[in-house]
């Protein structure tokens, strides 16, 4: 992959009913090259808008792919990777970092009726996860409109198990939070 592909990566803080989501663009060369914000409720079901929101701020043809933290941030805030795909027309992954059996229980147990099922419809809906070896560590990915997923999460994680896209929208998501925090807490409270 050449160095100056870029890809935006999405990942999330979040304190109380509010979801921080911070996007980065990234080059192949780990050259940070752009940030976004946006929120989405924690326990709600709108992450999906908040990864396209994060997308379109930045208004950038020159992103090729897009990476996403998981598919439920936010308490079950289920992304959906084809809905994204289909608004950005670009290659989705979802990265997670831990062997699981999915969500499907837990999102049994914690939602009810119309909740649960909303959640549920959306949830499997989503691709497998395919496990990808990448600097001695494993991550399981889903993708959508991706022939390569493996390629790309390999070119964007230059070291470790978390590509860098990710990992730097991570540190993004939680500086924004603290910072929305300490403006709500003297009272002035501004978009990040």
């Amino acid at each position: 992959m050449k160095s100056g592909t870029r890809a935006l990566g999405v990942a999330e803080s979040y304190s109380g009913s509010q979801s921080t989501l911070g996007g980065v663009v990234v080059r192949a060369s780990r050259v940070v090259d752009g940030f976004s914000f946006a929120s989405c409720t924690v326990g709600g079901t709108d992450s999906t808008d908040a990864v396209v929101d994060c997308y379109q701020k930045l208004d950038r043809e020159d992103v090729r792919y897009v990476l996403v933290a998981g598919v439920a941030p936010a308490w079950f805030n289920v992304v959906d990777l084809h809905a994204v795909h289909e608004a950005t027309e670009r290659p989705v992954l979802s990265v997670s970092f831990e062997a699981s059996d999915g969500l499907r229980d837990a999102i049994e147990r914690e939602f009810s009726g119309e909740e649960r099922d909303r959640r549920l419809s959306v949830y499997d809906a989503q691709p497998e996860r395919a496990p990808v070896d990448v600097n001695d560590q494993r991550v399981f990915v889903r993708s959508v409109g991706c022939e390569n997923p493996a390629e790309v999460v390999r070119a964007f994680t230059p070291e470790g198990g978390r590509p860098e896209p990710l990992r730097v929208a991570r540190l993004a998501a939680r500086a924004a939070d603290k910072r929305e925090a300490a403006m709500g807490a003297s009272g002035d409270r501004r978009e990040p």
